[in-house]
């Protein structure tokens, strides 16, 4: 295995204590872990378990990205993002969810799939792991698909804005959501 490479890994877990569960599809568990070969030096972890979600960057012939702009009450901020939605359907391909979510999201179909990158956004603390997508060959969606928008998502707005001003708006800190700022920056390097 090449040294830049993450490898699976897992230490010794010896005990499991469920800090919160509802119904969202998250959950919160401190785990007590010690290092491999030293069992009485254990130490907790909180884990947030998230089932993973999928991020769509749908780029039109014009090279022009769809956005929304969405509140984000944890950050206080209107955010620009991407569609994005949870994996929280069993066993569901992340293909399959991102064209779902571009859909309801975005009210928009694909006919072209490539994968950017898969990334973990905060290992340290969430096993939430992200699948990006760039999405081609776009045409509109007669409907959502049966997806009926609540709460901040009633209100976000839609917006189609040139990648190069995205790609510049993370450079200079005006873009600052995670998941979109890698997807413009993954699809740059993709693209050149």
């Amino acid at each position: 295995m090449p040294a830049a490479a993450d490898r699976p890994e897992s230490w010794p877990v010896h005990d499991v204590e469920c800090i919160w569960k509802g119904a969202a599809p998250f959950s919160v568990r401190r785990d007590l872990v010690s290092v491999p070969g030293h069992p009485d030096e254990t130490f907790g972890r909180l884990v947030l378990e998230h089932p993973g979600a999928v991020i769509i960057l749908a780029v039109d012939e014009q090279e022009r990205a769809l956005v929304l702009h969405q509140y984000r009450h944890p950050a206080a901020m209107r955010f620009v993002e991407l569609p994005a939605g949870l994996l929280d359907v069993a066993g569901e391909d992340p293909v399959r969810a991102a064209r779902r979510e571009l859909q309801e999201e975005g009210l928009i179909l694909a006919g072209e799939w490539t994968h950017l990158l898969t990334t973990y956004s905060s290992p340290g603390l969430s096993s939430e792991r992200l699948a990006y997508f760039l999405a081609r060959d776009l045409s509109p969606a007669a409907d959502r698909g049966g997806f009926e928008p609540a709460h901040e998502e009633a209100d976000m707005t839609l917006d189609w804005v040139p990648v190069d001003d995205l790609l510049e708006g993370v450079r200079e800190g005006r873009i600052t959501d995670g998941p979109t700022a890698q997807a413009v920056l993954a699809y740059a390097l993709w693209h050149r």
